[in-house]
């Protein structure tokens, strides 16, 4: 029998396939790591109900994902639109790092009204993080020099720095912790409900102000066309380099307004590894919620429940709390797995060769 495989490049995506492609991710990296959890002798159904269905209907669990989300919704759209202009923006966490940074740095040492203070703070953050995400991208509009490269590095520069400041200038609280002060009442953003701080309307705001930029203006055509193709964008008029720069830009300012509302929201002061991988789970969070700004918050609400309910089931099962990571590098493999599919349909067939006959004896004449 002869197998042949065929890889043909598709014209058009199914509907069904772009669509689906979230959902069958995500069931995928679940499946798979429910052999872990047999391995581990836990009944994958009661560990995922612990994680899933506890961490929802409880006001701790849903509290506590509501705020790891915000962070997460605003990195996933530090990513998200830079891919839209066919970007990859690795540095999400170092772009988090110095918003974070200079938020604090605003909220320790300006003596303001809480609703001056804040917003001021949120300010500070934004440019700090457009700054550091415009090199990177000055860097491939200017040069063509790879932007995966150089925005990851500058994350490494940013935590280097960080270190340096929390053991320097910014230390501050007893002992000698790389900590700073704690914030003043005024410097913190306030309660929504329920433990939930108002930092929830920001990242509501600016998921709805991407949407619209995405899908209702010019410009949000023009990153599009961009991304799908530059050179018919530069030929039709449009200037790849601004596309390049705003996007980083602003996603810089996202992932950095996600810092200081992590530090003035739910720390109360900056600890050094406040953030748990925020900036580079904002990877996978985009990359599930490519198709709409809306679907990247679905996605960052998902991540925020993995991680508050993997906690819940490390403490129940005793499972290893690496399982969390390791769904999360299961979804990314998933989905470049559905983003092959969708770009190419794979034939086999299946083809029986021809049947062999044994040698007869030949006769002679006696």
């Amino acid at each position: 029998m002869n197998v042949a495989v065929t890889v043909d490049a598709r014209e058009d995506s199914p509907a069904w396939l772009a669509y689906g492609t979230p959902v069958f991710t995500v069931l995928a990296a679940l499946a798979v790591s429910a052999i872990a959890l047999v391995v581990l002798d836990v009944n994958p159904v009661a560990a995922y109900r612990t994680m899933f269905v506890e961490t929802l209907v409880t006001e701790f669990g849903l509290s506590e994902t509501l705020t790891k989300a915000i962070p997460l919704i605003l990195t996933g759209l530090a990513v998200y639109l830079p891919l839209k202009a066919g970007l990859f923006n690795i540095g999400a966490e170092g772009q988090l790092v110095a918003g974070a940074l200079a938020g604090t740095w605003i909220g320790l040492n300006v003596s303001l009204p809480g609703l001056a203070l804040v917003p001021l703070m949120f300010v500070a953050a934004a440019v700090a993080g457009g700054i550091w995400a415009g090199i990177p991208a000055y860097l491939r509009a200017k040069w063509d020099v790879n932007e995966i490269i150089t925005s990851l590095l500058l994350t490494f520069v940013a935590l280097e720095i960080q270190s340096y400041l929390l053991r320097g200038p910014m230390q501050g609280g007893a002992g000698n912790f790389p900590q700073s002060d704690r914030f003043s009442e005024a410097a913190t953003i306030p309660e929504l409900f329920a433990g939930v701080h108002a930092g929830l309307l920001a990242a509501v705001c600016m998921v709805i102000a991407t949407y619209v930029l995405m899908t209702k203006t010019r410009l949000g055509f023009e990153i599009t066309f961009v991304g799908s193709n530059d050179e018919a964008a530069q030929q039709a008029g449009m200037s790849k380099f601004y596309v390049y720069l705003l996007v980083f830009v602003v996603g810089g300012a996202f992932a950095a307004m996600g810092g200081i509302s992590e530090i003035a929201g739910a720390q109360g002061r900056y600890r050094a590894g406040f953030e748990p991988g925020y900036g580079f789970t904002a990877i996978p969070v985009a990359l599930l919620g490519r198709n709409s700004a809306f679907k990247v918050m679905l996605a960052g609400l998902f991540f925020a429940v993995l991680f508050v309910g993997g906690s819940s089931m490390e403490v129940a099962f005793g499972v290893p709390a690496a399982l969390v990571e390791i769904i999360q590098a299961l979804v990314i493999l998933f989905l470049i797995t559905a983003e092959f599919f969708k770009s190419y349909r794979v034939g086999i067939d299946l083809k029986r060769g021809p049947a062999k006959t044994s040698a007869q004896p030949q006769g002679g004449d006696d």
